[in-house]
């Protein structure tokens, strides 16, 4: 049976570092596949008029596309090169109850993210990604620092 491992990108060093833990592990498991996704933090919770929102669509799909292409894609593109089986994904939403869902929904055994760099008096109110996933996630979270 393959196992599946989610890796949670940021565009920073953090990402890259879980990045290469997870081929690492990936070479150690042998029949092993990569979900490189990257989560675009979006609030559904904004009031707006309807051409703003229409606005705000065509502003979300171009996010996408942009962070596929600067960010999953090269990870991808990298990762099969060196022989491993991977996809990407790009959403919007909140970064650590969509990367969990994501990895569930694509049947993900774990999620390897690096380390946030969130500091100062949003992290102390709210946490951080990495906090509230390694809290509330349905499979197993590997933080790389």
């Amino acid at each position: 049976m393959t196992e599946k491992i989610a890796i949670g990108l940021d565009g920073a060093d953090t990402g890259e570092r879980a990045l290469e833990f997870a081929k690492n592990l990936a070479t150690r498991l042998g029949d092993c596949e990569l979900l490189v996704i990257y989560v675009i933090e979006w609030s559904p919770y904004v009031f707006q008029t309807p051409e703003e929102n229409e606005q705000r669509h065509k502003r979300r799909k171009e996010e996408i596309e942009a962070a596929m292409s600067r960010i999953v894609t090269p990870a991808v593109t990298a990762l099969q090169k060196a022989g491993f089986i991977a996809n990407g994904l790009v959403r919007h939403g909140d970064v650590a109850d969509t990367l969990n869902a994501l990895t569930v929904e694509n049947g993900g055994s774990q999620i390897i993210v690096g380390r946030s760099s969130a500091d100062g008096f949003t992290k102390r109110i709210f946490g951080s990604s990495t906090q509230n996933l390694v809290m509330h996630a349905d499979v197993p979270v590997t933080v790389i620092g």
